[in-house]
This record gives C-alpha cells, structure tokens and sequence, in this order.
C-alpha cells in the first residue's frame, strides 16, 4: 500500500503537466490565429486603400466618347498687352509686361467680358501698379498674382465667371 500513494501523485503530477501544456498549446493557438487574423484585415485594408480590389479606376471604367462629354471645353479672352510701372521705394522704375488670357467655360461669359474690358484692365492696372518686384519672385508670387487678378475679373463681370487667369508673357525691366 505504500507505492499505491506515490504512483497515485505521479500519475496525479502527469495529468496536471499534460493538462498544462494542452492549455499553453490551446493558448498558442488561438494567439497565433488571433495574430494571423489582425495581419489579414490589416493587408486587406492597405489592398483596399492602394486599389489592388475593386477592378478597373473610375477614370478609366467607361467608353471614351463618354469621357470626351464630361470635359467641358475650354475658350480663351486674349486681353490686351499691358504694361505698368511697379512701385518702388528707391524711385527706381521698375516695369512690368504682362500679357494675359482669361479661361471661361461657357460662350455667354465672353459675351459678358467684352462690354466691361475697360473695367477689367482698370482693376487690373490699379493691382499691378501696387506690386513690388519682389511681390513676383518665385512661383509662389506669381501664383499670389495670378489668384489676386482672378478674383478681380470675377468681381468686374459678376455674376459671370472666368474660371482661370492664364499668363502668356510676363516680364519685370
């Protein structure tokens, strides 16, 4: 009787340390397929966002003639050749020679420009004449530029509206 009581703890000590390690097997498992889901949705979602599902883009789903519909085409207003004198503060004079095309969409808009150009160069001129040389160095100034005139020919031909102020010639002396 007395080995019946040690084999009884070792067959005891057996089933724990295999109960154990079929819980830390369970355990690993479920960790490795928890961890193995997350980077499946997580790949799936930067596929999703990088286009890799979803089959052809939107720009390019469609028949052409359908596509050549949607863009509207674009007409130009040829304003005169100006030339202003920048201001200054050495009294040095400084010019600037700007030829420019206004961008419309619609055929009315330019019906539109023609009766009120006086009013559109005045504004443009009285702009032009308050720049700074320095006001047009870099892209970033002649875009500030390019903005400041868009909106003032909105505002001279309101409600009419130019879509894009284009420069054809721009040149500082």
């Amino acid at each position: 009787m007395g080995k019946k009581p040690e084999k009884m703890e070792a067959d005891a000590g057996a089933a724990d340390g295999a109960a154990d390690a079929g819980k830390s097997k369970k355990k690993l498992i479920m960790m490795g397929g928890a961890g193995l889901g997350v980077l499946l949705i997580g790949g799936g979602a930067a596929g999703y966002f990088l286009g890799l599902f979803g089959g052809k883009p939107k720009e390019m789903a469609g028949d052409p003639a359908h596509l050549a519909a949607q863009v509207k085409p674009a007409m130009f207003v040829d304003l005169p050749e100006m030339v202003v004198n920048l201001s200054s503060v050495d009294q040095h004079a400084t010019f600037l020679k700007l030829k420019v095309s206004l961008e419309v969409s619609q055929k009315e808009t330019i019906d539109k420009i023609q009766p009120v150009l006086p009013r559109v160069l005045d504004a443009f001129q009285v702009y032009l004449r308050e720049l700074r040389s320095s006001d047009l160095e870099g892209s970033a100034g002649t875009f500030r530029v390019k903005e400041e005139l868009q909106r003032r020919v909105n505002i001279a031909i309101y409600p009419a509206r130019v879509d894009a102020v284009l420069f054809k010639e721009i040149m500082i002396q």
